[in-house]
């Protein structure tokens, strides 16, 4: 967070000492299927945290605020996010770098890097839906990189699940344990509000506060506050939920072992304050981060960081592109210059920003765990690795062979300059993979999914002024392929001239019909290996 950032009373925040600095982030991605409410949920920590006066539906009407995180057109005509968006705020001395993550699995790449930059998670749920198919891809995602969870079961003011069936789910589906932090008092039409089972503290859905009760579930006076019937039904699953289930372990949870789960409503605000106590109180703070190098840790004194996301065109009237960075150890200040380790020379980081949503602010200083952006005109791309003089590279940021592929046709040929430009960016971004063919001058973009060719065509349109429609095309499968021996790998690229393609780093791709054609060129072709995913190495 800088040092020129403004808390909620809008007073400068102090820097922090080296000694602590690093101790006191917190650097958390919120993950969901569409729909859950992970949009409205980020809204709602960013006012809890002060760091908006006013929240506003993804969906809302008329002059009513758009959501902070979904900044994009096409994000606020359809209701979803479609790129992640990262928001920096403080409150009560600890530094939050929130990251919003697509929830359409059509742009699950995006969220795949950006779990990289995270060292936390929380998990978004619908009460009336459990767990749902993209919501168990992203947890998988954090199981292999054991990114700790906490998991909000939303709209439990909405009829829904049984609150004990859906505990049941977590715990059989993810194989993990659950410790039930807050739960509902009742459910849909009788939802009175919230109970913090720790701290004895009844959030009222009337709105007259919260309530605290020294005896507990025992407390008379809890009794007289939700009427005897509500009590009675309350009280038993309660009791029942804290006897059935795991307790809170701080470590265990850190270690990925156990995940605390609370019940509320993002929309109603009901139990967003316990969560952000919950990620500010049992977070871990920034870890070791992998390198070839081995894992750079946090609280070493030379600055490093990596390039995890690149946006262009957060402000379209200055056709900027910026770079997400996430600092590993360190302090970086304004004006440092760093080596770019790629390309061997230094950079001269003059204008280093953070974000809330599209807004930004000029940012003095970073330490591990911050996410800044460094404004740039190509320089840095996605794995690149920023150091202070050293030379190794950070590891592990995925790149996907795309799912659908279609060639590109632009309507007015005139526009030939803008669509490179706009291809170019947006494949720089992660938004889409461009390939050019070894036969033909048309460009073939590939996608995960389908939605993707929507916001590529919208963006293009937009923000390069070029109209473009897509074709089908006869592949539907694309392999990244490598060989140990070049000379057999040349060969294989001359028999099969039609069917490869040069990805952007000029990396050969093999495109086929489908996964019998794959399986098919594979038994012929037992020396080269035909990859589905790769780490994005810079080179």
């Amino acid at each position: 967070m800088s040092s020129l950032a403004l808390a909620a009373d809008d007073q400068p925040i102090s820097a922090p000492s080296a000694k602590n600095a690093f101790s006191n982030r917190r650097t958390f991605a919120i993950i969901s299927h569409p729909d859950a409410g992970k949009t409205t949920l980020t809204e709602k920590l960013l006012l809890t945290g002060g760091a908006i006066e006013m929240a506003g539906a993804v969906r809302a009407k008329g002059n009513k605020a758009r959501a902070k995180s979904d900044w994009m057109g096409i994000e606020k005509d359809r209701g979803i996010s479609v790129t992640s968006s990262v928001m920096t705020f403080q409150k009560d001395g600890i530094n939050f770098n929130l990251l919003d993550t697509p929830g359409h699995s059509d742009f699950s790449e995006d969220t795949y890097r950006t779990l990289t930059a995270v060292d936390s998670a929380i998990m978004v749920i619908d009460a009336a839906k459990g767990i749902e198919g993209q919501t168990r891809k992203l947890f998988e995602i954090c199981r292999l990189r054991d990114i700790p969870i906490i998991t909000f079961v939303n709209k439990i003011d909405r009829e829904g699940r049984d609150p004990f069936e859906l505990l049941d789910e977590i715990e059989e589906q993810l194989a993990m344990d659950v410790a039930p932090m807050v739960w509902p008092v009742g459910q849909g039409g009788l939802f009175k509000g919230v109970y913090d089972l720790a701290e004895h503290d009844f959030i009222s859905a009337k709105g007259d506060g919260t309530k605290h009760f020294d005896g507990g579930l025992d407390d008379p006076a809890l009794e007289k506050a939700l009427g005897a019937e509500t009590y009675s039904g309350f009280r038993e699953a309660a009791e029942l939920a804290g006897e059935g289930y795991a307790s809170f372990d701080a470590q265990s949870y850190r270690d990925g072992h156990l995940t605390p789960v609370l019940f509320g409503s993002a929309l109603e605000n009901f139990a967003v304050d316990r969560l952000m106590d919950l990620i500010a109180a049992h977070a871990p703070e920034p870890r070791p981060q992998p390198s070839d190098k081995g894992p750079i840790d946090p609280s070493g004194e030379k600055v490093s960081g990596f390039v995890f996301k690149v946006q262009a065109n957060m402000d379209p009237k200055h056709r900027d592109r910026v770079a997400f960075v996430r600092f590993c150890s360190g302090h970086f200040k304004r004006g440092m210059k760093l080596d770019h380790v790629r390309s061997g020379k230094a950079i001269a980081v003059s204008n280093p920003i953070y974000f809330v949503a599209q807004e930004r602010s000029l940012t003095e200083e970073a330490y591990a765990g911050d996410v800044i952006g460094i404004p740039n005109h190509g320089t840095l791309q996605v794995g690149d690795t920023l150091t202070e003089g050293e030379t190794f590279r950070f590891t592990g940021l995925p790149a996907f062979a795309p799912e659908v592929l279609r060639r590109v046709r632009l309507e007015d040929t005139m526009k030939m300059k803008q669509l490179r430009r706009g291809l170019e960016d947006l494949a720089q971004e992660g938004l889409v993979q461009v390939f050019r063919p070894t036969i033909g001058s048309d460009w073939i973009v590939g996608v995960v999914g389908p939605l993707q060719l929507d916001v590529l065509a919208s963006r293009i349109s937009g923000e390069y002024k070029a109209d473009v429609t897509f074709e089908p095309v006869q592949y539907n499968v694309a392999r990244w392929i490598r060989c140990a021996n070049e000379q057999t790998l040349k060969q294989f690229i001359k028999d099969n001239t039609n069917q490869i393609v040069r990805d952007r780093d000029d990396r050969p791709v093999y495109l086929c019909r489908d996964d019998w054609d794959l399986r098919y060129i594979m038994e012929r072709n037992k020396d080269i290996a035909f990859d589905a995913t790769r780490e994005i190495v810079q080179q």
